[in-house]
């Protein structure tokens, strides 16, 4: 059994706070760039259309 301390972590790409690796991204980890879905949805130009 892995430790939590032992799991993998990354830096969430809006909020700049580390999360860890979770069973749901194991097959997506390397693509996973945000801690949750409320940092996806708040990422600097979503939903801005530029004319």
């Amino acid at each position: 059994m892995t430790r939590k301390g032992d799991l993998p972590t990354k830096v969430c790409a809006t909020c700049g706070r580390p999360f860890t690796w979770r069973r749901k991204w194991a097959r997506d980890w390397d693509e996973v760039r945000y801690c949750s879905e409320a940092c996806r949805r708040g990422r600097p130009g979503a939903g801005r259309v530029e004319a």
